[in-house]
This record gives structure tokens, sequence and C-alpha cells, in this order.
């Protein structure tokens, strides 16, 4: 997609990963415009995009993708030449308490976007228009889980374990079928664990990071064995920008960190840094960690081979982890008010009683 594409449907950019993709498209693309759709579930926060909420190039729109007669018409409106999908319901152990929700949002909030940009985008290019594109961002999740050695690669077979991810690899199919079946210009991304700023704290990083601030209990699952590959999140929103202006259509880009850590060496990383930046005796934080009964179907390992869109578009992951995590935690501690606002609530009450992976 060349600069001359103006229109851009963002959808959840008002959550942890789509926040930092609108940032990142308001400000480096001032020729576009940006439209950013979301629901503003708990997840969703506009506080995320305070920062550019006056520009000229950005427009908010709230509004839920399983409606098809809004999404119909937000098409008709706005004439989309672009769409960055992002919005879905993300969190594991809710989707193992309410799987048809993830269902009705991933699945079918998806499949609606779908239809919408294949009647826009035909007409148009009736019209003699053309270079559209439908950007679907998913998980590494849809792999399943690795063992001790290898990595997910693009081939990799799906093979999902949890409804979280049976819905993520369901509406990757649906991406894929549109593509070949009606030949709608898509692309698919797949990516590993994010961490940084504004992400909201049912997750593992600043869920710890909150409740050490705190000197509450730190829940790890099970022996805290389960190995993930952490991605700084403005690296990834750089990865998607690139896919989505020189992404080849049709095809999939997995999206990794190169940075993969056993859950219980991370968080004791986290709060050796904790007791840093609180002024406490190192150990203090450690002693928090408690161990929680696992989760169902939990994944022992995910690991990201990136190397395609390394070669292809020439990116890579710009922070080490250990700098990128100490930029992380001193952001949550100089936005308490950001923080606190996010936490208050009663569903905070289960967040704490389990540990949550991504």
């Amino acid at each position: 997609m060349n600069k001359a594409q103006k229109k851009v449907l963002v959808t959840g950019g008002a959550g942890f990963i789509g926040s930092h993709v609108v940032r990142r498209m308001v400000n480096k693309y001032p020729e576009y415009q940006i439209i950013n759709l979301d629901k503003l579930t708990y997840a969703g926060n506009l506080s995320n995009l305070k920062d550019i909420e006056n520009k000229a190039n950005y427009t908010f729109v709230r509004g839920d993708i399983t409606d098809a007669i809004f999404i119909d018409k937000l098409f008709e409106e706005y004439l989309f030449d672009g769409v960055i999908h992002l919005a879905a319901e993300s969190h594991v152990d809710r989707s193992i308490s309410n799987p048809l929700e993830f269902v009705q949002t991933n699945v079918l909030g998806t499949v609606n976007l779908l239809n919408a940009a294949r009647k826009l985008w035909k007409f148009q290019s009736e019209q003699g228009k053309t270079n559209f594109r439908f950007y679907h961002i998913s998980t590494d999740e849809v792999y399943g889980s690795l063992g001790a050695e290898g990595l997910f690669t693009e081939d990799t077979p799906y093979d999902p374990h949890s409804p979280y991810s049976a819905s993520k690899a369901s509406s990757d199919h649906f991406v894929r079928a549109y593509y070949d079946t009606y030949k709608l210009p898509t692309i698919i991304s797949n990516c590993s664990n994010n961490y940084g700023s504004y992400h909201f704290p049912e997750k593992l990083i600043p869920l710890a990071i909150n409740n050490i601030k705190n000197m509450k209990p730190i829940p790890v699952y099970g022996k805290g064995e389960n190995v993930r590959d952490w991605l700084f999140v403005e690296d990834h929103a750089a990865a998607i920008d690139l896919i989505f202006h020189q992404g080849k259509i049709g095809d999939t880009y997995n999206i990794g960190g190169n940075n993969e850590w056993k859950n219980i060496e991370l968080i004791h990383l986290l709060c050796k840094i904790m007791d840093n930046k609180l002024h406490r005796t190192e150990g203090t934080s450690a002693s928090l960690i408690t161990f929680v009964k696992d989760r169902a179907g939990h994944d022992l390992r995910y690991a990201i081979d990136s190397s395609k869109l390394q070669k292809e578009l020439n990116w890579k992951p710009s922070l080490q982890f250990e700098e990128g995590l100490e930029k992380t935690v001193t952001w949550y501690l100089d936005n308490e008010e950001w923080l606190n606002n996010v936490t208050s609530g009663a569903y905070m009450e289960y967040y704490n009683e389990q540990y949550v992976r991504r």
C-alpha cells in the first residue's frame, strides 16, 4: 500500500497494541486519515491516546464489530482504503469462562469486516480504483505448544488449545478463505507475547508490577516453567507498519522478539528491577511470588521464527528484553493515575486470584 492511500480503519485502536499502532500511524502519516474503531470494553481506554486525540488526521468511532449493519454503514461512510484489524477478545482465562463471547468477537466480528471490505472494494474496483489492503493481526497461540526445541514458522500447522486460540485460528482461516475465494487483498501476521506501556493489568507483566508496587502476592501458574517469546509493543507496531505498507498480499508473517523466558525467570527479573526502582531490599518483591494451580490447557512453550519478516522487510527488534522491561516498569511507576484508573473495580479481584499468562 503506497502513501496515496488515505483512509485507514484500525479496529481495537484504544487497546494495548492498537493504541501504539494508531499513535504511530497518526504521527508518521499526516496525509492519512486514521479512523480508530473501538467498542471500549474493559481493555479499551481512550486515555491511551490523549496525546493524539486532537490531531487533524485522527477520528475515533465507538462501535462493535459484531454489528454487521453498523460495520457496513461505517465502510460506506468513510470509504476505507485499508484495514488494520486488531480488535479481539484476547484473555485466555476469560475464553475458558465464556468461549461464546470469543467466537462472536473474534470470528463473527472478523467476518463482518471482511464482508464490508469485500462489498466496498468490489464496487470501487469497478469504478477503476485499486490498491486496497485488509491486514489481520493474529497470535502465535494458534500454532499450539512447542516442546523444548523448535520455533513456529509461517508453515507450522495450526493446533489451538484454548477457546481463545481456537477463535483466532478460525478468524485466520476466514481471512485466507476470503483471499482465495473472493481475491480480497489480505495479509496476516502472528505475533508473540507483547509487553510495554498501556497494557491492561490482567496480563502477566503489568499485573505483577501493580501487585509488587502494592505488596500483594504475585500469582504464578504451576511452577512457572512455561516459556514465552516476548516482543516490545513498539517493535510490534513498527512491524505492523512495515507489513501493512510493504507486505505481500496473501502472505503471512510471524513477528517475534527472539527473546524466550521462562515465566518464573521473568518474574524474578521483574522483582529485581522493582526492588531497585522502589528502593527496597533485594528479595523483597520475590517474597511475594505465590504458585497457584495451573491453568487448563496451558501451553508449555511458544517461540517465533521471524526470519521471513527480517529478510523480506528488513525488520528486527530494537530492544533487548532487560532494557525494554526496565523501560516498561518505569512507565508504569510514572503513570500511577492511569494504572489506578484501569485497576479500579471488582474485576481486579478475579485477576489477582490467578496467574495470567499474557
